[in-house]
């Protein structure tokens, strides 16, 4: 909505323009000495502040992102393609609450980009409830697409939204806000790194928060980080007070998570580009990487080269290995039946049966193949 259409409808309402013009020096001196409290924020609307935060890499950027990067982010399959670097907004909220209904409003946002060799953040802050369309706008503004997109998008006009838990929580607040306000949701495509993060590093870590992956697995320092959890009482605080202290560490906790989910970005696609090379380095859970990487050349034969086609093989031999029994029952079911070495089928059966992972109903079915495989065996060489 126009500033001139909103200005116009509070006069019909009788109501005093949100944002009147200063034009006294004694609400110029105020606003000020308002701002001296707000370092390297700057107004963006009624009740709106922004700052822009150029930060370093957490990581050298890839010249391009790797083919096998759809292994371990599905959303990039469905896209059809690989992204530029510059489409990626990184995307986080903080907001007033943990439900996504009509009560809860977003009061923070940050928007990443890489730009040349820096992460550079736009960040939004709402001081109060009446500057929320404003607030609003800004974040649309953020997620416009480079030009008027089709719907499939397969140009890349609309931007790749890359969140953690983005597509249960953020889009869905954002989008509920939007129609608050009577705005039309932004177009975006998104890429949720949570479900790609839970497959590797579940049943490694106690939990599979971003801060516990950031910090147990990409070695980030989250130290005097303030927990987002307390972000809707420290802006509720904040309402009540003026006392802008906390809220400008929560600011920062925004901060770190954009810098963070950038991080678990490009060590995911460190892992799709070299994943036996990367293991020791991010500890990721090998058995469930390679069932991944075999699932998805099934369903997208066409998106891999064919070096990356014998890596599938090759991380199942190193999960099986290791003593994961899916990926020895995967081998040993190949083995049988497409290459016919029944020694070679039979060799992994052994391998998953010595697994203390695997519950009674699969070992019966596995002592059951172990047997076949015997007679066949013996059939063969007699």
């Amino acid at each position: 909505m126009s500033q001139n259409l909103k200005a116009r409808l509070q006069r019909i309402l009788g109501v005093e323009p949100r944002n009147p013009r200063r034009t006294t020096e004694e609400k110029g001196e105020e606003h000020e000495k308002t701002l001296c409290s707000w370092p390297d924020w700057q107004d963006a609307g009624y009740k709106v502040y922004k700052r822009v935060l150029s930060l370093p890499l957490p990581a050298a950027l890839p010249s391009a992102l790797p083919s096998a990067l759809p292994v371990l982010i599905p959303d990039l399959a469905t896209l059809g393609r690989l992204p530029r670097l510059d489409e990626l907004v990184f995307f986080d909220l903080e907001t007033t609450g943990l439900s996504g209904g009509a009560g809860t409003l977003a009061f923070l946002a940050a928007f990443g980009r890489f730009v040349d060799d820096s992460l550079v953040i736009n960040q939004y802050l709402l001081l109060d409830y009446p500057g929320e369309a404003d607030f609003v706008e800004c974040m649309v503004r953020e997620l416009a697409p480079r030009e008027l997109a089709p719907m499939n998008d397969k140009d890349g006009s609309l931007p790749l939204v890359v969140s953690f838990n983005g597509k249960c929580f953020d889009s869905q607040i954002l989008k509920t806000r939007c129609l608050m306000n009577g705005l039309p949701p932004p177009l975006y495509r998104h890429m949720d790194l949570l479900h790609p993060a839970r497959r590797l590093w579940k049943r490694l870590l106690p939990d599979c928060s971003q801060a516990t992956i950031e910090t147990s697995i990409l070695g980030l320092d989250r130290i005097g980080d303030l927990p987002g959890a307390l972000a809707p009482e420290i802006w509720f605080s904040f309402l009540r007070s003026g006392e802008n202290r906390e809220l400008l560490l929560i600011c920062d906790h925004n901060v770190r998570d954009i810098t963070g989910l950038s991080s678990l970005f490009l060590a995911l696609g460190e892992i799709a580009s070299a994943p036996l090379e990367s293991h020791n380095k991010f500890r990721f859970d090998m058995g469930a990487l390679a069932l991944a990487w075999i699932r998805a050349l099934k369903k997208y034969p066409f998106m891999f080269a064919e070096g990356e086609k014998k890596i599938g093989r090759l991380l199942l031999e190193k999960a099986a290995a290791d003593g994961y029994p899916r990926a020895a029952i995967i081998l040993a079911m190949d083995a049988e039946w497409h290459l016919r070495d029944f020694s070679l089928a039979l060799c992994y059966t052994e391998t998953a049966l010595a697994s203390g992972e695997i519950p009674d109903s699969l070992r019966e079915a596995l002592e059951r193949r172990r047997s076949r495989l015997i007679k066949k065996r013996g059939e063969k060489f007699s």
